[in-house]
């Protein structure tokens, strides 16, 4: 296996665990999703479409292993892009900038006889902390450090492969 191989199964692998977390938070913990948590997932899938899927393929020989390296460097972004977002999300908890108006206040969906109120999950409101930092706050870390650790395995730094 290759360095840009093992990096892109890495980063998915990381994004499917992270991803798997938040849906496990959602469903198990019941903690509806904000609109920026969704924004957040949408790169996790971008990183294991291409490091789980890709990285498979060209490890499997189905895709030429020149193709290794690219979907190491679309699953980092895909990290990378979530981090952003995590770190964008948690200054909004902590009130350090506005969120998108999206995030706050009570909507309204359309009823068969009258508008039925929906409230909307808040951005700016954590609804889960563990050691004063949010879940948005640990997505930014992990996805960082997973990002910084598959560019050392794609430039051959670190988990030499055999």
């Amino acid at each position: 296996m290759t360095s840009a191989t093992a990096a892109a199964l890495f980063a998915g692998a990381v994004s499917f665990i992270l991803l798997g977390g938040a849906f496990a938070f959602q469903y198990l913990g019941g903690l509806a999703p904000c609109e920026m948590c969704i924004w957040q997932r949408w790169p996790h899938g971008v990183a294991i479409a291409a490091g789980l899927i890709g990285g498979a393929l060209v490890w499997s020989d189905i895709l030429p292993a020149g193709w290794a390296r690219a979907f190491a460097l679309l699953a980092i972004a895909g990290l990378v892009v979530s981090g952003a977002i995590g770190v964008f999300h948690a200054g909004v908890e902590w009130k350090f900038w506005p969120g998108p108006s999206e995030c706050t206040g009570i909507g309204y969906v359309p009823g068969q006889d009258e508008f039925k109120p929906l409230q909307i999950v808040r951005c700016d409101e954590a609804q889960w902390r563990l050691f004063g930092l949010s879940l948005a706050g640990y997505n930014a870390i992990f996805s960082f450090a997973a990002a910084a650790i598959a560019v050392l395995m794609l430039r051959n730094k670190i988990g030499r492969p055999e």
